[in-house]
Order: structure tokens, then C-alpha cells, then sequence
């Protein structure tokens, strides 16, 4: 066989990527292990640079048809668990985007959508049940897992998006070395309150419990246990789990209750790395295969979506202008690698300031948080920087604000001040009109 792009990883990034390349009429095969809908939890959190992107793929409609909006994350603090609650609120409104809202869709959902829309091209080719075996240069060794029927595939170009175990990264001879946490997270998704339609973060200094909504009156949950506590509390009735949460957000009291066993919650290992090469020849990482992040606001998954854009970019530019150098692809990186590795930042941020178990660290966390929500510029950076379109670092200046060392402010961002935060469409593809392709 021969296909001009070939992408180990038929997960949310591979997709992406796939149906990019065939909308550009570029030959692409996606290979993909599973033979159906996987049954372990992963991002269900779309930000709005995702969504333009998905917008811009011809998908939008079906993602807004199966998802759940939210534009605003309700961020709450409790001394205790039952005592009273002190709220702040971040808003995704005050973004300049089509879509100033986070979305909430099923991961299995947004994969089919994707695979669908990608099968109405004819360049577009996806084997499920189907794994890489072996890498030899442009050539590609797959394996049916059902019939062990082995192909070989040649390939103008080779893109990893296996994930966290990814063979394209072992042939690259690319490294990783794996941060983990002091802390992992229970994750299950239930029935909830009509009523219960924002995203909601509650916490005292010692426990953590995030509500996502989904769609069909669902929501989707992530409670935060020291590392090493799961075998201890499965050893416990089912009822402790449902008591941990309804301690936390009473609302939630006949729904979480639903949950009758210990087999439908899974266990979330957050770790943090990222890969320093992300191309090699004609090679190329994208997703959890070169970068993993701390879960705390879906960027593991928005970070790949917006790979496979950026990469499919290049790759369709390329094509289309006939020069398919490999040292083309050294684009890539130029433009995602400090994007991921500031949203890395922030998210290992926000992990710390959860997961210590101190009094002080949960009242100095309150007191920012409430001080950001009032501080227009800080609350500004804060949404651009998690929604992904663009980056405004903060300075120390923000932070002796948040502290309550130097006053709030209030002044308005102009609609220019904002465009100059946002990533531009040069910045996004830098080659372009600039004869810089080889």
C-alpha cells in the first residue's frame, strides 16, 4: 500500500490531523488499536480555539448538536466540607472569539463525528482494530489484532499520535522523562440536576471536586485522593464514595448515589512530560506521544487538537506548493512548542495550588482566586491562556495583585489590546507568503 501521510493514533489528535490532510485532497491512513469506543474516561473539555478549529473543519454543527456549552466556571471554597461557601466566578465571555464558551462532549462522540466527517473524502483511509508494529524508514509494518494479517505501508511522512506509548517515538529515539504528582484524581460521569449548567470547582484546603455538564443531564466528575489512597478506599462500601461527594456539593444528593459499584469509577494518574524533539526527518509527534499535561482544564486533549491543525497546515502548504522537504515540518515546533509549554506551566500551576493539604495554601488560593475574578487584566489572561488563542504571560506585578500586596483593576481591555494577545492568523502559520517553504 501507499498513502502519502501515514498517522499511528486514531484518537482525537490523529483525526484531526486526518481530516485536515483530506480536505486537501491529500492522501492520508489512520490506523487505530481499538476496535470500537474505548471505555476509559479521557478529555471531554473542548476550549474555544478547539472549537474554531473544529469550526473550520466542517464539524461544528454535529459537536454543538452532542455538547454542552459552558460559559462560566464557578470556582468555590468551603472552610470545610457543608460550611459556607465563598464563590468567585471566571467567564469565558469576555474573549474575543465566535465561540466565547467551553464545551463538554463525549470523547467517543467527538471521535465519530471526526472519523464520519473524515470518511466523506475519498483520500481519507482509517483501519480500527490496527496496530504499528514496526517502522523501517517511509515504510510502515500494521497488523490486524483480529486476523494477525500483516500490511506494508509506504508513506511520504509518518505522524506519531499514539498517545502516551507511542512506537513512532521509540523509532525517533525521542526521550521522555515523567513528572508525577503527590496526588491522583477519581473520575466517573452520572446523571445531574437539570439546574446544574456551569462548571463548578469546589474545595476545601484538603479536597478537590470538579463538575463538568455534559449533555443528556449528565455531568462529569474528577475528585482529587492522595497518591496511593485508591486501593484503600475501594476496600470501602460504595456509599463512602457517594458521602465524599454530597460532603462537597449537597446538590448532588439522589444523583451520585446512582453510581452502585466501584467498577464504574476509574483511576486518573496525572503526569506532566514534554518531549524536546517533536520532528525528525520525515517524522513528526503530536498529542500525548510528545507532550502530557496535568488534566485540570482538558488541555492534554485541546493540545492535540490544536497540533493536528497546525501540523495539517504545514503538510496541506507543502502539497499544495509541491515541496515536501522534510526540514519543512521543523514549522511545527517553531510554533507549538512554547504554546505547550506555557500552558504546561499554568496547569502544573493550578495542580499545585490544589493538591498541597494546608490551611494557608487554601486560603491564599481563595483570596487570589477572588481577586483575579475582579481584576479585568488578570482575569482576562487567565481565560485567553486556558482557551488557547492566544498567550499573555503574567508578570509579577499580577501576582503581588492577586495577593492583595497592590490594588485591583478595573479598567476595560480595548478590543485592540485584546487582538494584540490573540494569536494571529501569521502567527499561527509563519511560512505562509513568506516563499519560506523549501
Amino acid at each position: 500500500m501507499k498513502t502519502n501521510v501515514f498517522i499511528s493514533g486514531g484518537g482525537i489528535g490523529g483525526l484531526t490531523l486526518g481530516l485536515k490532510l483530506a480536505r486537501c485532497n491529500i492522501d492520508v491512513t489512520v490506523v487505530e488499536r481499538l476496535p470500537g469506543p474505548g471505555s476509559v474516561y479521557k478529555g471531554e473539555l473542548l476550549q474555544p480555539k478547539s472549537l474554531e478549529i473544529f469550526d473550520s473543519l466542517g464539524v461544528i454543527d454535529d459537536v454543538f448538536q452532542n455538547g454542552h456549552s459552558i460559559s462560566d466556571l464557578e470556582l468555590i471554597e468551603l472552610k470545610r466540607a457543608k460550611s459556607k461557601a465563598e464563590h468567585s466566578t471566571m467567564s469565558y465571555s469576555i474573549l474575543p472569539t465566535p465561540y466565547p464558551f467551553s464545551l463538554m462532549i463525549h470523547h467517543e462522540t467527538l471521535k465519530d463525528i471526526l472519523r464520519q466527517k473524515g470518511e466523506e473524502y475519498p483520500s481519507f483511509h482509517y483501519r480500527a482494530n490496527t496496530v504499528c508494529k514496526k517502522i523501517n524508514g517511509h515504510t510502515v509494518t500494521v497488523e490486524d489484532r483480529e486476523t494477525k494479517a500483516e500490511t506494508e505501508i509506504h508513506s511520504d511522512f509518518i505522524i506519531g499520535a499514539e498517545g502516551r506509548s507511542s512506537v513512532t517515538r521509540d523509532y525517533m529515539e525521542v526521550d521522555v522523562k515523567e513528572k508525577k504528582y503527590n496526588h491522583h484524581f477519581l473520575t466517573v460521569t452520572f446523571p445531574r440536576p437539570k439546574e446544574m449548567v456551569k462548571g463548578r470547582i469546589i474545595s476545601t484546603y484538603q479536597s478537590f471536586l470538579g463538575l463538568f455538564p455534559l449533555p443528556d443531564d449528565e455531568v462529569r466528575s474528577v475528585y482529587l485522593i492522595p497518591a496511593g489512597e485508591y486501593k484503600t478506599l475501594r476496600k470501602k462500601p460504595i456509599s463512602e464514595f457517594h458521602k465524599l461527594y454530597i460532603e462537597m456539593c449537597p446538590d448532588l444528593d439522589g444523583y451520585v448515589n446512582q453510581i452502585e459499584d466501584w467498577k464504574k469509577i476509574q483511576l486518573m494518574v496525572p503526569l506532566k512530560y514534554h518531549a524536546e524533539t517533536y520532528v525528525k526527518d520525515h517524522f513528526a509527534l503530536i498529542g500525548d506521544a510528545v507532550h502530557t499535561v496535568h488534566p485540570m482544564a482538558g488541555e492534554g486533549m485541546n493540545m492535540a487538537i490544536q497540533d493536528g491543525s497546525i501540523l495539517g497546515e504545514l503538510l496541506c502548504d507543502m502539497y499544495k506548493e509541491g515541496k515536501l522537504d522534510p526540514a519543512n515540518l521543523e514549522w511545527y515546533p517553531k510554533v507549538r512548542k512554547k504554546r505547550v509549554a506555557h500552558q504546561m506551566h499554568l496547569s502544573h500551576l493550578s495542580a499545585l495550588v490544589y493538591s498541597y493539604p494546608y490551611r494557608p495554601v487554601g486560603w491564599l488560593r481563595n483570596k487570589s482566586l477572588q481577586r483575579m475574578e475582579r481584576d479585568s487584566i488578570s482575569h482576562y489572561k487567565q481565560m485567553l491562556n486556558i482557551s488557547g488563542l492566544g498567550m499573555w504571560r503574567e508578570t509579577l506585578y499580577d501576582r503581588m495583585i492577586q495577593g492583595g500586596v497592590l490594588p485591583i483593576r478595573h479598567d476595560s481591555l480595548t478590543d485592540e489590546e485584546k487582538s494584540t494577545t490573540a494569536f494571529t492568523e501569521n502567527q499561527d502559520y509563519p511560512w505562509k507568503g513568506k516563499e519560506a517553504l523549501q
